[in-house]
């Protein structure tokens, strides 16, 4: 356990990039293995996440590996999975386990999968009862976690779902069953999530539509011929969010963040940011590999409190632990509403924000699944001690709080940071941010 304390600091200023986009890491090691030929990815983020990813596909028949800065991945093409010699781990993602799930549920073939002490706490049944409609069969711990023993469906149906929850992890597994499913597989939303998915699974040759009305509906057409192609991964806006919210806390701070991903599904810490006064000015944007990229600079103002509607987040679902932590600077109160979701994330997010504010002195209450923070116009006294979880969005929006701070914040445990955003520590003292190890 690696303990750190953050420091009230002087300016953070800047000119700066963050790691790749761990949801689109994710699905181009994914859809690079079942695509045929040879896939180059740039930008894929290093974390231990998404290294789970790649050594799942290659436990599945996949050649992947690293050349310099690039990834290369050889394909096996739709269907050409075959069975591991062993259980598959995914460590702490969630994201990787589900996507995973769906891509092998319309294999024949046996797998276990499990993960870390804090996956296996996590629900599964969300993505197992959908893929049980294509034929997968699954036995897993108390029927709806992991550990699990599945097998893929040995002729797959095709199937129509309605996602019963805002769910990018639930409609992406059911898109990567599809695609080894004879017909047309659709899902359909009732609020749309992160469209990653259907923008690579495009850009790679599968046969996709998006219907936009009152609900998303997509369709996919399965024995797709996925092509190899070269992928540029920007900038995570869940890490872009820790750097630019202490430069938006920190008088006198400006900071400029590099080719993050702007992708309007992604973008609700940014529309909040905004809504509560915040100086964000976004320049440089353009498309690559089919997705929005800009370039983002952060300078310190005023916030004010700000009523979060629910719609917004699945937009913004990574986002919450740094956004109260912005809403707890700002004057005023901030309401964000409709965050029944965070209690299922990688620690019970919703009681980590209100233990966690409340620890360091800021005002703040549920009121049902919603969270009502009582903002100190940038007066905080910190001070507290931080239990983390293994959650590394909460470890990093606590560290954030204590620069801003009028007593140091601790985090109990800074390691499950690198899951997600290797070289935080590094990046965050280049910017002039006051973060120490502490001594066990």
């Amino acid at each position: 356990m690696t303990k750190l304390i953050a420091h009230s600091s002087s300016a953070l200023t800047g000119c700066t990039e963050v790691p790749g986009d761990k949801s689109i890491s994710h699905r181009a090691l994914i859809i690079g293995a079942v695509a045929l030929g040879r896939t180059i990815v740039r930008g894929l983020l290093e974390a231990e996440d998404v290294l789970r990813t790649v050594s799942a596909l290659t436990a599945l028949g996949a050649i992947i590996k690293r050349s310099g800065e690039e990834w290369l991945i050889d394909g096996v093409g739709v269907g050409g999975l075959t069975a591991p010699e062993d259980v598959i781990d995914m460590g702490n993602s969630g994201t990787a386990a589900r996507l995973l799930i769906g891509l092998l549920a319309t294999h024949d073939i046996r797998a276990v999968v499990t993960g870390d002490h804090s996956l296996r706490s996590r629900p599964m049944d969300r993505v197992m009862e959908p893929l049980s409609l294509f034929g997968a069969t699954f036995d897993a711990f108390e029927g709806r976690r992991l550990p699990l023993s599945m097998h893929g469906a040995a002729e797959p149906i095709p199937v129509e779902y309605e996602v019963p929850v805002a769910s990018a992890q639930i409609k992406s597994a059911l898109l990567f069953a599809g695609l080894n499913t004879p017909g047309i597989t659709t899902i359909i939303e009732r609020e749309a999530t992160r469209d990653h998915t259907e923008k690579m699974l495009k850009n790679f040759g599968a046969e996709i539509h998006v219907e936009m009305a009152e609900s998303h509906r997509i369709t996919i057409r399965g024995y797709a011929e996925l092509s190899g192609r070269e992928v540029f991964i920007p900038g995570d806006p869940s890490s872009a969010a820790f750097p630019g919210v202490a430069a938006l806390i920190v008088p006198g701070s400006e900071v400029t963040i590099r080719n993050i991903g702007v992708n309007p599904r992604r973008a609700g810490l940014f529309e909040t940011l905004r809504d509560m006064g915040a100086s964000l000015e976004i320049a440089n944007k353009r498309i690559l590999s089919g997705e929005p990229v800009a370039d983002i600079t952060f300078r310190h103002g005023p916030l004010t409190g700000a009523d979060i509607p629910a719609s917004r987040a699945p937009s913004m679902i990574d986002e919450y632990p740094i956004a109260a932590v912005a809403a707890a600077f700002a004057s005023g109160q901030t309401l964000f509403r409709g965050l029944a979701e965070l209690r299922v994330k990688e620690s019970d997010r919703f009681i980590a924000i209100i233990n966690g504010l409340t620890s360091c002195g800021v005002p703040v209450r549920a009121e049902g699944d919603d969270i009502l923070v009582e903002g100190l116009n940038g007066q905080l006294p910190g001070g507290a001690k931080i239990s983390v979880n293994l959650d590394h969005r909460v470890a990093m929006a606590y560290l954030v709080l204590g620069l801003g701070s009028e007593k140091p914040v601790e985090i109990d445990d800074a390691t499950a940071i690198g899951t997600s955003f290797p070289g935080f520590l590094k990046l965050m003292r280049g910017l002039g941010a006051k973060i120490d190890s502490v001594e066990s």
